[in-house]
């Protein structure tokens, strides 16, 4: 088919779209305590964990639905549940809602990346693949370090006191006065309804997924549940998805615990820098990747992580404030490696196999849940060493891994050629 650019530039905004909302909750975590009053940190673990359990559950049937309906029709019913929820929540801003939110735009965005990928080169062709997938890499963090900058922004214009104007007037109309963050998620409704508008009028091409796209039937995940390399991986998966939401979602809170940070004007754009150096990371592990074996990298990068987390956690508010993002910039590749080093230990299935990795990013919902659980009983601070684990799982896979081809070339090939995330 003739490549479409300007689709390829759709898709695009549609990952800033998908990570300018589901990136927020970080930043959100000492708001969600302070106003809904609660009085356990595992409390407040549960708002990333109903995101990525629905995530964890809708993947593998996302995979299906796109085999059997319109991409059209995929994508519109992934931006709508996301709308469904943040009209909810928005409406009725109480944390069981925030909840039942929370599980319903998960199960959304795990329908749209499942969508987008193989969408990504129909349009921009096989041979844009791998770059193109770089870039939307690049969007995606691009909007993860803009969204704690507009909630910040924000919630300062609605609680300065001063005459508004335009949507910031109609927000404040919206949203209780006790509860200014909650205006973003009214934001959030009417940059779904606009991107909603957009798919139905756009004309989309015939999508053919390609063997490594398709979700495989019972025999495939039969077989592959008799691979012990499957349930390492898997693992590694879980681990890798704990660790980022883990750190990701505390960053702010601990700051404002242990350094007497404010939330809004340092915690948030810090959190946006954790998201933005895992995007400068990304492009520095793809020179990595193809000058060492990714087992060897995996290693480099696990070993850099925990050492920034011990400086973020241990060190001054001057160190914490670089620290947390390098810990972002190191875990960057983790996932590609995970990815690329698990469908090369196949010889088959890899559609399947991509599948269930991809459910294994519900580590999401644990990360998260298990600091803020620990935090409750041995504070914030020790809680956030459980990372330092999953981190040591990681790096235990660059040993364990035993890859059919070689990895010093093959490892974001594969990951591109297979299945991605951004």
């Amino acid at each position: 088919m003739r490549r479409s650019y300007a689709l390829v530039g759709l898709i695009m905004l549609f990952w800033f779209v998908i990570s300018f909302i589901t990136n927020i909750i970080g930043p959100l975590i000492p708001d969600i305590i302070d106003n809904f009053h609660l009085q356990h940190l595992a409390l407040a673990g549960f708002i990333p964990m109903s995101f990525f359990l629905a995530y964890g559950i809708m993947s593998i049937p996302s995979g299906l639905l796109i085999e059997r309906f319109s991409q059209k029709a995929v994508l519109t019913a992934g931006f709508s549940l996301p709308l469904v929820g943040s009209l909810l929540f928005a409406w009725v801003p109480t944390f069981p809602m925030l909840l039942a939110s929370s599980f319903i735009i998960g199960l959304g965005m795990a329908m749209l990346q499942t969508t987008i990928n193989p969408l990504t080169r129909v349009a921009g062709g096989e041979e844009n693949f791998a770059f193109f997938s770089v870039l939307g890499q690049l969007v995606f963090g691009a909007a993860s370090f803009v969204s704690p900058l507009v909630y910040a922004g924000l919630v300062e214009r609605l609680t300065s006191g001063e005459p508004l104007t335009g949507i910031t007037s109609w927000l404040q109309s919206l949203t209780p006065a006790a509860l200014p963050w909650v205006s973003l998620y009214w934001l959030f409704a009417v940059i779904l309804a606009a991107v909603i508008v957009i798919v139905l009028a756009v004309r989309f091409p015939r999508l053919e997924l390609q063997e490594n796209e398709r979700s495989g039937g019972l025999h495939s995940y039969k077989v592959l549940l008799g691979n012990r390399y499957v349930y390492l991986f898997f693992l590694g998966m879980l681990c890798y998805t704990a660790t980022e939401q883990g750190v990701a979602n505390w960053i702010s809170e601990f700051l404002r615990q242990y350094h007497g940070l404010d939330p809004q004007t340092v915690g948030a754009p810090t959190v946006g820098r954790f998201w933005g150096y895992m995007s400068v990371g990304c492009l520095v592990g793809l020179f990595a990747l193809k000058l060492w074996d990714a087992r060897d990298v995996l290693k480099v990068a696990g070993l850099l992580a925990i050492g920034f987390l011990l400086a973020a956690l241990f060190g001054p508010a001057e160190v914490a404030l670089v620290a947390f993002p390098a810990v972002g910039f190191s875990i960057s590749v983790m996932f590609s490696i995970i990815m690329s080093l698990g469908l090369n230990s196949v010889d088959r299935y890899h559609g399947s196999f991509a599948g269930i990795l991809c459910t294994g990013i519900a580590g999401g919902a644990l990360g998260p849940l298990i600091v803020g659980w620990l935090g409750d009983w041995v504070g914030l601070r020790a809680a956030l060493l459980f990372v330092c684990v999953t981190i040591a799982y990681i790096i235990g896979i660059a040993f364990w891994a035993r890859p059919l081809v070689d990895n010093k070339h093959g490892s974001i090939r594969e990951l591109f050629h297979k299945k991605n995330r951004s």
